[in-house]
């Protein structure tokens, strides 16, 4: 029992670890937003982590066909990705961390959702209860009719669309496709998207700041990596509820680099948030809840990342979703 505590214990610290990069890599992206495009800096970074996502590609075992098992979702999650890194890079450039990360944190709410028409969930009132009050979170964090609706936040409402959107498709189809087919489609298209708007918006980079779009690529897949790792080493309702870690992050970053700071709004639509997705995750961790338990099996994050996750299932995934005893 005390072994079982150390290692889940073990899981939730690398979780934290894994966001705490996650959190550098968009400091990283909104201090090159200041100063070049979101489509420039999507490129260099997808294009730095190429070597790293063939290092992955060499160890893949499984045979050697990329042909998708599940070609129009793989088509659709490819176009996802890159409409969502485009947004999320771009908001992180223009908002501030802390708004940022509040609303892109309604994206476990929106994956409640989702997966009703997608995966066949059903939601009762709790749940659902529970959704509405989080996007009323979502609601007073960009308090309409007192400050303006601004081209960022637009961005970062489709950001947090577009992940929850790849996180319901992942959990569809993530058992059956490849990892290195789920790597490879969104960032080849990045590319060839990012590389046609490039010659628009290109700004000569110095050495430095080529460095920090290399950075952006290697942390995306180090932090993915220690959360596959904590998945397998806690249960997910311990580890899930680590990526609110993210905001104390953002009020730090946002004060030493940014002179940011957290204003009331923000703070207590993100607490609104935070409470709404900590009790999905906890409702649907107590067993027969949910079918498919769309949250609990999907590794979300508050930010987007040019470089895709490799997998966003557990290991304890369900083959089998069954039939549900108590949707709510």
């Amino acid at each position: 029992m005390a072994s079982e505590k150390a290692t889940h214990l073990r899981g939730v610290a690398l979780a934290l670890a894994s966001f705490a990069i996650y959190a550098t890599h968009d400091v990283l992206i909104k201090y090159l937003g200041g100063i070049y495009s979101p489509f420039q800096i999507v490129f260099f970074s997808v294009l730095f982590g190429f070597p790293l996502v063939t290092l992955l590609m060499m160890r893949d075992g499984k045979g050697s066909s990329l042909k998708p098992v599940f070609p129009v979702w793989t088509a659709l999650r490819t176009a996802i990705i890159v409409v969502n890194a485009a947004t999320a890079f771009y908001a992180f450039s223009v908002l501030p961390l802390a708004q940022t990360y509040a609303i892109l944190f309604a994206a476990p709410l929106l994956i409640t959702l989702l997966a009703i028409p997608i995966l066949g969930e059903r939601v009762g009132l709790r749940r659902g209860g529970a959704v509405l009050v989080g996007l009323c979170g979502v609601i007073v964090v960009l308090q309409p009719g007192v400050t303006d609706f601004s081209l960022g936040h637009l961005a970062a409402l489709v950001a947090a669309v577009c992940g929850a959107l790849n996180a319901v498709i992942m959990r569809k189809i993530g058992g059956a496709e490849r990892s290195v087919v789920l790597l490879l489609y969104p960032m080849m298209a990045n590319v060839v998207v990012m590389g046609a708007v490039l010659p628009f918006v290109y700004k000569p980079m110095p050495g430095l700041d080529l460095l920090a779009a290399a950075i952006i690529a290697a942390f995306a897949l180090i932090a993915t990596w220690l959360l596959i790792v904590a998945y397998r080493l806690a249960p997910a309702a311990m580890v899930a509820p680590m990526q609110y870690s993210q905001i104390i992050w953002a009020a730090v970053f946002g004060v030493l680099f940014f002179n940011e700071s957290l204003d009331g709004s923000t703070a207590l639509g993100t607490a609104v948030i935070i409470a709404s997705g900590l009790y999905i995750v906890f409702r649907e961790d107590r067993g027969g809840r949910s079918a498919t338990m769309p949250v609990l099996r999907s590794r979300t994050r508050a930010a987007s990342s040019a470089v895709p996750p490799m997998t966003t299932l557990p290991p304890d995934a369900p083959k089998d979703p069954g039939v549900p005893r108590d949707p709510s």
